[in-house]
């Protein structure tokens, strides 16, 4: 089996295309392993489509299928150009449905769609008190706002846990620095950790930023990764915008797959 290795952000992937559609669940924990595999966030198999360039088998590091992932979009599009697969401005298909994508490059503009607003809520949680928002931007996401970098959550803890498991969604905590530049973290499930970046979770705090607090409709987004990520609006579609990194091709031999 050859895999490509991409990161976008700090979020990588291992990627590969197959004519067959199956249950990769079991694979996708052999690989993702950290310690005993390759190791990645996620496993993507692009599938052939008759309407789009491809659709998508998206899988995080425990095995559980995501409808979307905005880093992982960019990944694939640059893979499927690279490999011949899709010419450089090319729809592909998830669950979440269409993605269109743009590659310059190993810049990537992907367009997430439109986003949801679900619920507004508060909650009394220590630091974390005060008013929540869960929206759709292909999965679910809660978003809330700080006003202290300090309270900005670079490892993972107990309450972003509970909230995690309570409403089935990734959890965000954001900092607004000023109408064009916000920073946050996201703790993601499936990988049931704070990630380096998370594209859909920044497309989430992009369009509550926007909506509640005034923030630009084009706006940097930093998450734990550091890089510099620009989110913008057209029309009520979310596009996402930044560099991808290939990181490397691994060939795993067959029998040390210990597929079910």
């Amino acid at each position: 089996m050859v895999l490509h290795k991409y990161s976008g952000s700090g979020n990588d992937f291992l990627i590969f295309h197959s004519f067959v559609q199956k249950d990769r669940s079991h694979l996708a924990k052999i690989l993702c392993d950290r310690h005993n595999g390759i190791g990645a966030d996620g496993l993507v198999v692009l599938i052939p489509h008759s309407k789009y360039a491809y659709t998508w088998e998206f899988y995080n590091s425990d095995g559980s299928r995501a409808k979307m992932c905005g880093n992982a979009s960019r990944c694939v599009a640059h893979y499927a150009y690279s490999q011949h697969l899709a010419p450089p401005t090319h729809s592909f298909l998830t669950q979440a449905g269409e993605i269109k994508v743009s590659i310059k490059e190993d810049t990537i503009e992907s367009n997430l769609g439109p986003y949801r607003l679900l619920e507004e809520f508060e909650l009394d949680m220590a630091q974390y008190s005060g008013k929540w928002y869960l929206v759709d931007t292909g999965v679910p996401h809660l978003v809330h706002f700080v006003s202290d970098f300090k309270k900005l959550p670079y490892t993972k803890n107990n309450m972003l846990k509970t909230l995690r498991k309570r409403y089935d969604a990734n959890v965000n905590i954001a900092l607004i620095q000023n109408s064009h530049k916000i920073y946050l973290s996201t703790y993601e499930r499936g990988v049931e950790d704070i990630t380096l970046a998370c594209g859909t979770g920044m497309a989430a705090v992009f369009a509550i930023a926007h909506l509640f607090y005034k923030t630009d409709s084009k706006t940097i987004l930093i998450p734990p990764g550091k890089e510099e990520l620009l989110l913008s609006f057209s029309g009520k579609e979310i596009i996402y915008e930044g560099r991808v990194k290939f990181v490397g091709i691994c060939i795993v031999p067959d029998s040390d797959l210990e597929l079910e």
